[in-house]
């Protein structure tokens, strides 16, 4: 109850403030290229530019989530997936905006000698177990009419799967960059069997914002928004890629030209793509559609108990 009670007197806090008075809005961000892309925007200084006050805090990925749900961050850098779990256990959030979907750095690596998904039958496979690198495999697997009861999972941390690929406790691990990168680096001979790019749509990166932030802050998440669609059209512009490549880079640590290959596995989508995402339909192709696959793969793995309110995270109104 101490928790509760502390989110909702922050809230209570922030809305009595006025605007002017209140701290700069932070955002939490990780290693993802969806979401070093936001580098770009401080780099250049265009939310100064923008005439709005934004701190991004570095984390890693799990970490953010935690540290939104403890009520640290207005926002988070998270997949549509885990903006259900954040709410459904620990603080619900908006997805105002979609930076990306995966198109091939979600990864099933196989050891040397497995070469296809059927061949996985009968073996082990290292996944963290209720991520979305576990609904990655489980869609590899109903692709060629397997399930999950064909292998042995073996639950282990992403960050960790590169290591136990190459120690042979496996045949097989679910990751995403840099960790999917990694594992294909320290296995000579291992290969990807299945990607997102097999399953487009399957995972989508968002921004999701407190609702109580977005309500009480609505012109600066504006300024924000209208930021994000400034690095998109800059990063649209081959001439301004090998610039815009070295700033992420820089930020995790490594070269530009292996940071390419990452973001050559992301699908930073336009202004309009995105706004067709927000459309209701069934399909992958809808943000809707994808966040309700999430769902009952939640309520299935009793990641939370209840399936959510789906509409209740989407807010395409910056898209109106």
């Amino acid at each position: 109850m101490r928790f509760v009670a502390s989110i909702v007197f922050s809230v209570l806090l922030a809305l009595a403030l006025p605007v002017s008075a209140q701290t700069p809005l932070i955002v939490g961000y990780s290693d993802w290229p969806g979401w070093v892309a936001w580098e770009i925007a401080l780099e250049k200084g265009w939310f100064d530019e923008a005439g709005v006050e934004v701190e991004f805090e570095w984390f890693d990925y799990v970490a953010s989530m935690e540290a939104f749900a403890a009520g640290r961050l207005d926002a988070v850098c998270m997949t549509n997936g885990d903006t259900l779990v954040t709410g459904a256990t620990g603080r619900r959030a908006q997805m105002m905006l979609i930076n990306d979907f995966s198109n091939g750095n979600d990864m099933v690596v196989a050891r040397p000698g497995i070469d296809s998904v059927n061949a996985l039958a009968g073996g082990k496979v290292g996944v963290e177990v209720g991520f979305v690198s576990h609904l990655l495999l489980l869609r590899a697997l109903e692709s060629v009419g397997l399930s999950e009861d064909d292998l042995e999972l073996v639950n282990v941390r992403t960050n960790e799967t590169p290591m136990v690929l190459a120690s042979g406790e496996v045949d097989a691990i679910v990751a995403w960059q840099p960790n999917s990168s990694q594992s294909l680096l320290m296995s000579p001979g291992s290969s990807a069997i299945f990607t997102s790019r097999n399953d487009p749509g399957l995972i989508y990166d968002v921004l999701a914002v407190a609702p109580e932030s977005l309500a009480a802050r609505r012109d600066e998440w504006q300024k924000v928004f209208d930021v994000w669609y400034r690095i998109v059209d800059y990063l649209a512009v081959p001439e301004n890629l090998p610039e815009g490549l070295s700033i992420m880079a820089d930020r995790v640590g490594v070269s530009p030209a292996e940071y390419a290959e990452f973001f050559e596995g992301t699908n930073i989508l336009t202004k309009a793509q995105a706004k067709a995402r927000y459309e209701k339909g069934e399909g992958l192709e809808s943000l809707w559609g994808s966040t309700r696959l999430a769902d009952d793969f939640n309520v299935k793995y009793r990641v939370y108990a209840e399936p959510q309110d789906v509409e209740a995270y989407l807010d395409a109104s910056f898209y109106e």
